[in-house]
């Protein structure tokens, strides 16, 4: 495969993250208009909200097994407009039961993608041998943005649901489409390419390698869900500011979160994996802290936007991480099995950072439920070794910048 072929993987990869932002951040950012458009109580809200994450995973899960059969990149390319066509079907129906229907598919759509996505950017890490997944998910981060405020102005010029989300899906539809005939599975090896190699793939990794991994991974996740579900309740009922600037936290916490990934992988390649996590989790760690004793509205702010700036780090080099230790265990067939495992903790952090945060803001306070989730951001510093010390930074021999060894003749370009 040559080199050429790898850089278009890349570039094509980047753009179904940020198609897949754009899309996440529609729904999610519409919520209470499709709460209205549908009739749907608050007391149901909870579990329309629950089920897709729920199904996410199943979807992470059936994906595990598919992909030893069928190539990521196979599953991607048929996930992905899925994805946006549900989103369509979220905006076009009238009936409950339509809307039921759509975020079902929406959800175990997700879950293939986000497993299938994870799997091609750890293979094509692995190839360039050098760490590339923070900018993959930078690319997630920047679509994220920008499905926020295109939410935005569909919300601030009233437009219906399906005006907002339909020119959106028009123009992203065919360019991810276009864009995944340049897919790249990288090293998947011979056993990936037989019929039956999920379970051999599952035989590779062992679950207990993969437990660190997988707390990290619902850690970092329960603290993303406090900043997206409580950051704006946070500024205005308990640090007293106005409406409009209670948006601002989440906002600037995105940006930084770009940002942190933007350059988060050249701090990877200078420093080591592990180095840039336990900085990365210090800061997270820091954030939660300024926030519970802030004093103010601005003070409160610069604590979320430290978050942003730790917490953008972990998810990515957790892929990374149990991607290479399930090819040392098991083979480059594993590591696709471990991805999909890993990205089910993903929903699983979704589904109890929320509510948890909401159960000890009731019944204790809302300043000390955020120390909650920085201890829990904190057993990160535990589990630290597990991202490696140097092969996990690409340092050390394992850094190749200009030797591309992808698909299973392992040429040298």
């Amino acid at each position: 495969m040559t080199d050429a072929r790898v850089r278009h993987g890349r570039a094509s990869l980047a753009l179904s993250f940020f198609a897949q932002g754009v899309a996440f951040a529609l729904l999610v950012t519409r919520i209470p208009a499709i709460q209205d458009r549908y009739g749907i109580s608050d007391v149901l809200l909870p579990a329309f909200l629950a089920a897709v994450p729920v199904l996410a995973g199943v979807g992470s899960v059936v994906t595990e097994k598919v992909v030893g059969r069928v190539a990521p990149s196979a599953v991607l390319r048929w996930a992905q407009p899925v994805v946006m066509l549900a989103l369509l079907g979220v905006a076009a129906g009238s009936e409950m039961w339509q809307v039921a229907v759509a975020l079902a598919v929406f959800g175990l759509a997700v879950g293939a993608l986000d497993a299938s996505m994870n799997m091609l950017g750890v293979s094509l890490q692995r190839a360039y041998g050098r760490s590339i997944m923070l900018g993959f998910h930078a690319a997630y981060s920047l679509g994220g943005i920008a499905g926020a405020s295109l939410a935005w102005a569909g919300a601030h010029w009233h437009l219906s649901l399906l005006v907002s989300y339909l020119p959106v899906v028009g123009v992203l539809l065919p360019a991810v489409l276009a864009g995944s005939r340049w897919y790249a599975d990288g090293e998947r090896g011979e056993e990936a390419a037989q019929a039956g190699a999920a379970g051999a793939a599952g035989q590779g990794v062992a679950f207990k390698l993969l437990l660190p991994l997988c707390l990290v991974m619902a850690f970092a996740y329960i603290g993303d869900s406090t900043v997206s579900n409580w950051s704006a309740k946070y500024l205005q009922d308990v640090l007293g500011s106005s409406e409009e600037l209670a948006t601002v936290p989440y906002n600037a916490y995105m940006v930084t979160t770009l940002l942190g990934r933007a350059v988060g992988d050249f701090g990877v390649r200078r420093f080591g994996a592990e180095a840039v996590v336990r900085c990365g989790t210090v800061l997270a760690a820091a954030g939660f802290g300024v926030v519970a004793v802030a004093p103010g509205a601005w003070v409160g702010i610069l604590g979320f936007t430290l978050l942003g700036l730790g917490l953008c780090v972990i998810v990515p080099q957790t892929f990374g991480a149990a991607g290479r230790r399930a090819v040392e265990s098991g083979g480059p067939a594993a590591s696709d099995a471990a991805v999909a495992r890993l990205n089910v903790f993903n929903y699983v952090g979704f589904l109890i950072g929320s509510p948890l945060v909401g159960a000890l803001g009731d019944a204790w306070s809302y300043r000390w439920a955020m120390v909650v989730p920085m201890v829990l951001v904190l057993v990160t510093l535990r589990y630290a070794r597990s991202f490696g010390a140097d092969q996990a930074g690409y340092r050390g021999g394992y850094e190749r910048p200009r030797i591309v060894d992808v698909g299973r003749g392992g040429n040298e370009v």
